[in-house]
Formats: structure tokens, sequence, C-alpha cells
């Protein structure tokens, strides 16, 4: 068996390999978020780590920290554990077999691909990651078991962002790239190429820096709970989050752990400014980021503005200097204070009226699709039952939910409490012994859960539109209902109804960057073919339907309704309309129509596309209570 990839042989992502090196001196920083292109050494960084972390010492003895990997296609009981169904039937007593999580224990539970995980999954790991323990209550069995861990997940931003539940768990947030400098991109190829050749001469060639490394990571940790935080950088870490409008109180607990673990990565034994600058750079970019449309990341120039700030927060909260100041004191006195002045109070560390402090910018996405009024949007659902991808949109069967009934066995998933019961029935309550199960007594599992939906905006970019200044709040309507989608874990196109024909500026996708980016430069102006647009619509949904069968298509148009180009537009538009229909494709228009006279048009197209109608106001959930369903 070829040993693993050595860490001290990854080059070219200093960032990622400091992120979790600190992550194994203090696991209380919560795990490591890593965001990236493919083939960027993400996954080859996280499973060398392993080898260098501190053993474990439990009730069974001392063993090797481990690795766990969570599949993102893992069942429930897989993740969490089950009833142990032969310990059941051989002996009659209730058992149960822990789970992934179980094994993740004092160890790293990596998902690789994490931003795909299925929600009921992700809820899962919020469970475990706040209480570090499992508790299952399911099928008459009540178990408890511990499980802390440093949760690293790698993912590809390109195919959809992650759930802010658990963007928020993950301690530390890392960004990486493949290197355009030519000296370290021939490194890392001759490297990998000398690794392939001979895996075991490779690994001894940096068997002693891997030691070494893993030397400093067990030193640091046991020196971790011995360094010292001062008042004043604890003043400073609650200025930067304060200063970047962090929620809640985890981002400044993060950060706090990551400052006294890099000061005890270097050796040192009180946490510095510079600890904190770069624990600051670690955990607080992916906190951020609230709103889908939100630039990931700091700016420029933000980092700086803070941590500006947050030095004139710490001077001016300084204390009297002492005549015989501790020379490991927190900061130099303020050589403004007057000998005897008395104490400020808190009123006075607020800045004054005229002399605002600056503050980081917001960051954000600009351009036509940002700069939409954005608001809540109503959930659209489309009736019935679907068999799509997990999401949180439109109810579905799924395969790895929650198990909502036993059903008929037809193969699959087997019910054991359902399948146990019907046996003992059909033995009856006089026979006694060890309880037999035939084919007939098999019960399988009815799982529901929501799935997510293809999401088709056929947006009217013509003249008419634009004339009227509907544009803008069509954009801010599609900008709210992209950011839906986002939560929903929804993937999204975007078709443009303009001038002689309709164009797909967004190609299905769950890149909520790369549908902004194709929002800034929708061209306006010129006709409304809107036949062009329901074809066009058509082609897009054939193609998906080819791609993934079971994700159900929701269509939203959002129009006044006027066609207009060559013979019959009208009629050619609703004649397109009833081809999409006849293809069983959920819809809703939204009427962007206004003024004083109103032609009903887009009502007309919701009727020959089966679907519902709304106008543009009544897209805010504050407008009217309720969910919108359409009818496939």
């Amino acid at each position: 068996m070829n040993p693993g990839y050595p860490f001290s042989a990854i080059v070219g992502q200093d960032r990622l390999l400091l992120a979790l090196s600190l992550c194994a001196v203090h696991p209380g920083i919560g795990g490591v978020l890593v965001r990236g292109e493919k083939g960027t050494a993400k996954s080859t960084a996280v499973r060398a780590l392993t080898a260098l972390m501190p053993p474990v010492t439990d009730s069974a003895g001392t063993r090797p920290a481990r690795l766990v990997e969570l599949p993102v296609g893992a069942t429930e009981d897989r993740v969490v554990g089950s009833i142990d169904f032969e310990r059941i039937v051989r002996d009659g007593e209730r058992a149960f077999t822990p789970g992934l999580l179980a094994s993740a224990d004092r160890g790293l539970l990596y998902v690789d691909e994490v931003n795909l995980l299925h929600d009921h999954l992700v809820d899962l790991l919020l469970d475990a990651a706040a209480m570090g323990r499992v508790h299952v209550e399911r099928d008459g069995i009540s178990h408890s078991y511990p499980s802390t861990f440093v949760l690293v997940g790698t993912m590809n931003p390109e195919e959809g962002e992650l759930r802010p539940q658990l963007l928020d768990r993950f301690g530390l947030a890392v960004d990486v790239s493949a290197s355009r400098d030519v000296d370290t991109r021939m490194t890392v190829v001759r490297r990998r190429l000398d690794y392939e050749r001979d895996a075991v001469a490779f690994a001894e060639a940096h068997a002693d820096a891997d030691a070494e490394i893993a030397a400093r990571i067990a030193g640091a940790r046991d020196r971790v709970a011995d360094v010292e935080l001062p008042d004043s950088e604890l003043r400073r870490i609650a200025a930067v989050c304060a200063a970047f409008d962090v929620d809640g109180m985890r981002g400044d607990l993060v950060v706090a752990r990551t400052a006294t673990a890099h000061a005890a990565w270097r050796g040192g034994t009180t946490v510095t400014e510079d600890d904190v600058r770069v624990a600051v750079e670690l955990a607080l970019p992916h906190r951020r980021r609230r709103d889908p449309f939100a630039a990931p990341g700091l700016a420029d120039g933000e980092l700086d503005d803070a941590m500006s700030q947050a030095d004139e927060d710490v001077r001016r909260s300084e204390p009297e200097p002492d005549p015989d100041p501790d020379p490991d004191g927190g900061g130099a006195p303020d050589p403004a204070a007057e000998d005897g002045a008395p104490e400020q109070s808190s009123s006075d560390d607020a800045p004054s009226a005229d002399e605002p402090p600056p503050r980081p910018s917001t960051g954000g996405s600009s351009g036509t699709a940002a700069s939409g009024d954005g608001f809540d949007a109503r959930l659209l659902q489309i009736d019935g039952v679907g068999d799509g991808a997990p999401g949180r949109r439109s109810r579905a069967r799924v395969s790895s939910g929650r198990v909502v009934r036993a059903t008929d066995f037809t193969g699959g998933s087997l019910h054991l409490v359902g399948t146990l019961m019907r046996a003992a029935e059909r033995r009856g309550a006089a026979e006694s012994g060890r309880l037999s199960i035939a084919g007939g007594d098999l019960r399988g599992v009815d799982r529901e859960g929501r799935e997510g939906n293809l999401i088709v905006f056929v947006v009217d970019a013509s003249g008419s539109m634009a004339a009227r200044d509907r544009l803008s709040a069509v954009t801010g309507a599609v900008v709210s209902l992209l950011r839906d989608a986002y939560r929903r874990r929804d993937r999204v196109a975007v078709v443009s109804v303009r001038g002689s024909d309709a164009e797909v500026i967004l190609p299905p996708t769950r890149s909520v960057d790369v549908a902004v980016t194709r929002l800034r430069d929708v061209r306006t102006g010129g006709r409304t073919p809107l036949a062009s647009g329901f074809l066009t619509t058509r082609d897009v949904v054939a193609r998906e339907r080819v791609r993934e069968p079971g994700r159900r298509a929701l269509v939203v148009t959002l129009t006044d309704g006027r066609a207009t180009g060559g013979p019959d537009p009208v009629g050619r538009a609703r004649h397109a309309a009833a081809l999409l229909a006849a293809d069983k494709v959920a819809s809703v228009v939204v009427d962007c129509e206004s003024g004083m006279v109103r032609l009903g048009l887009a009502r007309d197209l919701a009727t020959a596309l089966r679907g519902t109608y709304i106008s543009l106001p009544e897209l805010s959930s504050a407008s009217v209570a309720g969910v919108v369903r359409a009818a496939a």
C-alpha cells in the first residue's frame, strides 16, 4: 500500500496549510472550508494532515487520529448509526450500531464537495457540531455518543454555494487557486510525478520535514492552553468583528481561538496584534457573506481600515499608565493622556459626531443586477410530489431523506421496525421463541423531503419595458428570485427576450456568482419576440430533462405580455406557450404591465401556459400571505 502524499511536499498553498495546522493545534476553532478550482491540492492537503495529528487516547488505549470521509450521497443511517438488525433477529435484543460521526470523534471529518451535501445530512452535522454529541431518537431506540471533530470541507464555487448555517460552522475559510508562477507550477508537477513513480521513496524523502511539522503541531497543542490573550487584544478582536458587522458571537470566539493557536504555533506565549490579523484573515471573510450577491472575501484596504480603527479603540481604552509599566503589557501608553486624568467613561470611547470613524465597506457586487431593489420573494412551488435532486422548494420522494412511513417493499431500503412488527403480528402473541421473518413481512421505506427545481427565468428586456422604466423593477425581481433559488438549492437559467430573437444569457447553473455576472451584461431594447422566448425555454428544459430526468422545471416569465415583431406576434406567443404547457412544464407569469390602460395580455399567456398568474407587486412575500403553486 502506497503511503499518502506528504504534507510538507505541498507547495503553493501556504495559507491552506496554515489553516489546517491551526485547526490541528486547537480543534475548538471548528474546522476549515476550502474553496477553490479543481486540481489545487485541496483533498491532498486534508488527507496529508491526518498523519501529522497527535494520537488520541481513549478507553481502548492510544490510537492514531482518524480521517473519516463523509460521502455526499450517504444515508442518514450511515452517518448517525442504525439499529443492529442482525442482533434483533438473532438475539431479540435492541442494539444500536453508531455511524460515521462516532468514528470521527476527536479526529477529522472530511466532506468533499460539501456544497452538494444533502440538506438532511447538513442538519445532522449542524446538530453534532453544536452539541459535540449525537443523539438518536428513532424506531424505539434512544442512543447518544460523543462526536467532537475537526470539520474540513472542500468545494468548487462553480458548482453552487453552501448553506449559510453550515458556512457559519466552519471556523476558517480559505480560497485556493493554482499559482501563476512558472517555477511553482513546475515544482508541483515534478513532485507529483516523482510521487507517482515511487511513492515510498518520495515519502521517505519528506519524512523528516513531516516529522518536524508533526512535532510542531504537538508542541503547540501542549502550549495553547497557557497562551495569554490580553484584554487589549481581546478588545481588538471585538472591535474588528463589530467593524465588519459580524452576526452573533461565534466569529469573535473563532478569531480569539485562532489567534491563540497562531501564537502557540509560532512559539509565543502571548497573543499579539499580528496573531489577531492572521486570525481575522482566516476567520471573518466567509462570515460577512450574508447574501449570495455579496462579494466573498475582504476587499483591498478593508482589513487595514478595520485594524486601524480597532487600534484606536484599544488605545482609547487603555488605563492611565503605571509609573513602572510591565514591558509585556498591552500596548504603549497614550502620550496625550495627562497625569492624574480621570478614567474615561464608556461614552468617551465613542467617536464624535464631527469625526466619524472609517468603517469597512460592505462589499457586494455592483452592476445592473445588484442595483435592482431586491425583496424577499414569495415561495413558488410545483404541485405534486416529485423525484428530483434534494433541495428546499417542492415536495419530493427522496432516497435519503427523512422516513415518513413504512410501505410495501419493492427493493431499496428496508423499514426495520415495520418489518419486525409485521412478523410479530403474523406470529401472534401466543407463540414464543426466536422471531422468524418471511418474505411477506418485508416493509419498505417511504421517504419524503424537498427537492430543488430548475428555475428558468424568461425576462422581457424589450424596448417597451425599458421605455416605461420597468426594467429596473423587473431586474430587482429577478435578483430576488435568484436569491430565493440559491437558498433553496435550485438550478437556474435566464432567457432574455429582445430584438429579433431570444437568447440564453445564463445556461442552467447553481453558481450565483455566474448568475450575477451575466445579469450585469443584459442588453435591452428592440421588439418583444415572446414566441421565440418560449420556444428557446422549451429547448432548455428538454436538454436538462435528458441530463437530470428527475429535476422538475418551473418557468417564471416576467413580461407585460405585449409581444411584437412579425405577423400575429401575440397569437404566435400563445401557441408557443401552449407547446411549453403540453410538455408538462410548470409556469408562473409575473405581470409587469403598468399605467392606466392595461390589456391583460400577461394573464392570457398564463392561461395558455396553464400556469399561475401574479402581478409584479404580488411577487413579494410581504404582499400576500401563502405560497404560489404552479401546476405541472
